[in-house]
């Protein structure tokens, strides 16, 4: 008799991430391993690298031959499915499981649960593992910066322990909120596409879970008797996305019927793959918009549709200097207005102190 099929279901999605892991990485390997040595089998490479050793030359260091992919782990219901579905998987494939937990010291013994997820996932023979604290700040919001300092220990943890991906348990429900939030910022479609499968440096984080439902996810630890914590955090209604989660989208599937989670899903997808191809053509068209000097010609920018414009635009703008988490539509709007309504407007002052401003049929973005 096979798993329990909520158990099943995350394994395979584990199991898809930890092949196409394993392919970028032997990839990569083929690719930077020195040519004579790409010729020989890996078994002789490394007779030479022993016999290099015993004469008592210099030995040089050997590449692992499998890759270490790391669980981000806050010992909740997604995060401990995940490391369970990393650990068993791991087992039957060519791959280094590890676990990490990030004790965000928001709430009275954060340390002690910390501890425990640790404890937890060397139970299930991951290894490394380590509790990592940090300290959150206030810019953007508490979500905002909770957000920012726990990706920030999880790439110096990926980076410190030479991780070739780090596994999140983000599931079709968080995708969702995701998507509504984006939405009720106004802030265009990239916002809709919601979370990738695959991102942050050389597609370092990724999220298997994508096409799993919450619910589905907290059936696979109930049934392998997983342990989990409910984190107060998400049913507290002075944040924004657990009013999301408890009020507006229950709400949603009242007014519009059951599926409102999964469309919105779709929604992600399908934005994201028009928001990719918007973002290769507007790259393409910076090329033809640049003068000799490389300054934005303005009469090139206006025949521009206007998604393209503005996404040469934004580029611009975080090249000189404007921090890509602070420019809004707004910004880009009020920019947007120098070529397509130029009526002698005064520099533009935005995020980062950056300006931007119109002199002589040129756009000048520079940083003050």
């Amino acid at each position: 008799m096979g798993p329990h099929p909520a158990v099943a279901a995350i394994r395979l999605a584990v199991r898809r991430v930890l092949h196409d892991v394993l392919t970028e990485f032997h990839r990569h390997a083929d690719h930077d391993r020195p040519a004579d040595a790409a010729r020989r089998p890996a078994h002789a490479a490394r007779s030479r690298y022993a016999e290099v050793g015993a004469a008592g030359r210099q030995t040089l260091p050997e590449r692992p031959d499998t890759p270490l992919v790391l669980v981000a782990c806050s010992g909740g219901a997604d995060s401990m499915a995940l490391a369970s579905a990393l650990a068993f998987e791991a087992r039957k494939l060519a791959v280094r499981a590890g676990g990490i937990t990030v004790d965000h010291n928001l709430q009275p013994g954060s340390g002690l649960r910390a501890t425990e997820v640790v404890t937890r996932l060397t139970a299930m023979d991951l290894d490394p593992v380590e509790a990592v604290a940090v300290h959150v700040g206030r810019e953007g919001g508490p979500e905002a910066a909770a957000r920012d300092a726990r990706y920030a220990a999880l790439d110096a943890a990926a980076e410190r322990h030479g991780a070739a991906a780090v596994l999140l348990g983000h599931t079709r429900d968080d995708q969702a909120e995701t998507v509504l939030l984006g939405l009720a910022r106004g802030s265009g479609i990239r916002s809709l596409s919601g979370m990738a499968a695959a991102s942050g440096p050389a597609g370092r984080y990724r999220r298997p879970f994508l096409q799993l439902d919450r619910q589905a996810v907290r059936k696979a630890c109930l049934v392998q008797s997983l342990p989990v914590w409910d984190d107060p955090h998400n049913i507290d209604p002075a944040y924004t996305r657990s009013r999301l989660r408890h009020e507006g989208l229950p709400a949603l599937e009242k007014a519009l019927g059951k599926g409102v989670v999964e469309a919105l899903a779709r929604t992600a997808q399908l934005s994201r793959d028009d928001a990719d191809a918007l973002d290769t053509w507007a790259a393409q068209a910076e090329l033809s918009v640049r003068d000799e000097t490389g300054r934005l010609e303005c009469a090139k920018l206006y025949v521009l549709p206007p998604a393209v414009r503005r996404r040469v635009l934004r580029r611009a703008l975080i090249e000189a200097g404007a921090p890509a988490g602070s420019l809004f539509a707004r910004h880009l709007e009020e920019v947007d207005r120098l070529i397509t309504g130029w009526r002698g407007q005064r520099a533009i002052n935005l995020p980062g102190r950056v300006e931007a401003m119109r002199q002589g049929g040129r756009l000048v973005i520079r940083q003050s």
